[in-house]
């Protein structure tokens, strides 16, 4: 019984250990998206006029002050995941035989993604911030959190999705119409629309726009979690994601209001503001792409196995 046991864990150690460095890389994701937020608030974005040293060295200490040190430590998080990114893809290869046969594929698919994550952060510098380009590196930016969440859900909880098909495609809508709505906000920011709307009474349709699509955005979400809780199972053993979804999405209408209220003049509500919006995108993603777990049928059939091999010894 007990090699029978060892049977059923072997396996899945290197999936379980590729699990806890992907859950971290997503916080150090959620953390690098954060503060390009805080570069971008604080006028930061051009701190570093030179691309990829800062004035020329790894290190400014001479220029060293508040902006230059968001751009500068903005672009050392970037290198520390493009490095954790490619430890997995090589891990993915290594273990191979062990792993799911689509890893690799994924993880060689997100190093691509950071490496043109970096080519956008350099065409940000260089191009003296282009707001479509600001644009598509937060656009590549929150997809690598989405699939880098789902991926570290279906390391952890392997097996069967918790949702059926149609509710999977729920949540996926759920998931781009955030992804879309910050999007729209990343416009309304780089174009400095509410700004000029708020202050001169100009260029005010984009953020009207932005406040508008909030309300179908936050129903459809609203919706995906309500219909979540109808199946028992679910609301049972994930409603603590569920309440974190309905909390992320109170806390987000209410930044928005204020920071509009405030005229855009308290950085840390803007900050805050698009914190929330990559935490709803890594729970949604989380919640939509967990798995069962193993189920009984995987466990009988290694335990059938190596009892086999036993009674052959």
């Amino acid at each position: 019984m007990a090699f029978a046991y060892v049977q059923v864990i072997y396996p899945l150690k290197p999936r379980f250990r590729l699990g806890q460095i992907a859950a971290h890389v997503v916080v150090a994701l959620i953390a690098l998206v954060v503060i390009g937020g805080a570069t971008r608030v604080m006028e930061a974005g051009l701190a570093c006029p030179d691309w990829p040293l800062c004035y020329g060295s790894f290190l400014p200490g001479r220029q060293m002050n508040l902006q230059v040190f968001l751009e500068w430590f903005h672009r050392l998080d970037a290198f520390f995941v493009g490095i954790a990114l490619i430890t997995q893809f090589t891990f993915s290869l290594f273990w191979a035989k062990t792993l799911p046969k689509w890893l690799p594929w994924i993880y060689g698919f997100l190093t691509l993604l950071v490496a043109f994550q970096g080519f956008l952060g350099a065409l940000t510098v260089l191009q003296l911030l282009p707001s479509l380009v600001v644009m598509a590196h937060l656009a590549v930016a929150f997809t690598i959190v989405a699939i880098m969440s789902g991926v570290t859900q279906q390391l952890l909880n392997p097996g069967k999705s918790i949702f059926p098909l149609w509710l999977r495609c729920f949540g996926l809508l759920s998931l781009f119409s955030v992804i879309a709505q910050s999007l729209l906000g990343s416009r309304v920011a780089t174009s400095w629309a509410a700004q000029r709307c708020l202050d001169f009474g100009d260029s005010c349709n984009l953020l009207l726009l932005h406040r508008a699509s909030a309300i179908p955005v936050s129903f459809l979400i609203i919706s995906f979690v309500i219909v979540s809780s109808l199946n028992r199972d679910v609301f049972i053993k994930e409603w603590p994601y569920l309440l974190t979804i309905i909390f992320l999405i109170i806390s987000q209408i209410l930044l928005g209001a204020f920071s509009v209220h405030l005229g855009m003049s308290e950085p840390i509500l803007v900050i805050g503001h698009q914190l929330i919006a990559c935490l709803l995108v890594a729970v949604i993603s989380a919640l939509n792409f967990k798995g069962r777990g193993i189920d009984d049928s995987s466990q009988l059939l290694f335990i059938t196995q190596s009892t086999l091999e036993t009674c052959h010894g």
